[in-house]
């Protein structure tokens, strides 16, 4: 998602930087500078979604159960182990 989001906003940021000046002047905006800052913002959010995405495929969890035989009490185990490269 938040690469999808980061996408969006260089998209916007890029309209604004390139086309919206030649547009719609309004005092005290600067147009091109608002649109370099969305595209910054969205470049960050895209790299920040990349790397979220990447660490999140390198972690496994292994859940088991079972019983234990003199309390017959069931006993869970949860294993989340994570491979750092």
């Amino acid at each position: 998602m938040s690469i999808g989001f980061g996408i969006f906003l260089m998209a916007v940021g890029a309209i604004v930087a390139w086309a919206l000046p030649g547009l719609w002047q309004v005092e005290g905006a600067n147009w091109t500078l608002i649109g370099y800052i969305l595209l910054g913002a969205g470049a960050l959010v895209t790299l920040f979604g990349i790397i979220m995405a990447a660490r999140s495929g390198r972690s496994s969890q292994v859940s088991r159960s079972r019983v234990d035989p003199d309390s017959g009490m069931r006993v869970e185990r949860t294993e989340r182990r994570d491979d750092v490269i």
